[in-house]
């Protein structure tokens, strides 16, 4: 929901440029297969894996379109199982890609990514990330907003506008506040 908050209602409305990056919640919450929800965890790792094939190819350009195609089978089609060269087919991306899904060799660009990101916003997060630089032209990193719903164009922006406002003042860290709802995807984009 972040994603399509930013992209959807931030982006155009503000100079805003998305550069995509991977967070692997198996590598992140080091998850063992002896795990319950391993499998899940592994499914999006390997989505991961093939995106970052695809920048090595492609460079960021077609990501994003990408990340919102498996968006949309995992999250309105409510289809786990699908074909991953099939969703690089339906963006115009090389399906010999989806290849990448079961090559570790892509793990050391997830891993070194993704460190950018917690790097920035610590160890005691997931995801999203959002980075961006500060008033003072120091790159700094949020996790969240966690958000259940796009919110209409005057509160989306209002809330970006608190984030960059809260991101500038020295000594800031944390906001936090219970979900007690699930998202909302709305329409299949």
């Amino acid at each position: 929901m972040t994603a399509r908050w930013v992209v959807d209602e931030v982006v155009p409305n503000r100079d805003v440029q998305v550069t995509w990056q991977p967070i692997s919640l198996m590598f992140k919450n080091d998850v063992q297969p002896d795990n319950e929800r391993y499998d899940v965890y592994y499914s999006t790792h390997r989505m991961l894996r093939v995106m970052e094939s695809v920048r090595a190819a492609e460079g960021d350009g077609p990501i994003g379109e990408f990340y919102w195609e498996l968006g949309r089978r995992i999250h309105h089609d409510k289809d786990r199982e699908f074909d991953l060269a099939d969703a690089l087919t339906a963006v115009g991306l090389d399906p010999a890609h989806a290849a990448a899904a079961d090559d570790e060799q892509w793990d050391a660009p997830i891993r070194e990514r993704q460190a950018i990101g917690i790097d920035l916003a610590g160890e005691d997060i997931g995801t999203p990330i959002i980075a961006f630089d500060d008033r003072y032209g120091v790159k700094q990193a949020y996790f969240g907003p966690v958000i259940t719903r796009v919110p209409p164009t005057e509160d989306s922006l209002a809330l970006w506008d608190a984030l960059i406002a809260m991101m500038n003042v020295q000594g800031f860290w944390e906001l936090k506040r219970t979900r007690t709802e699930r998202p909302e995807f709305g329409d299949r984009p």
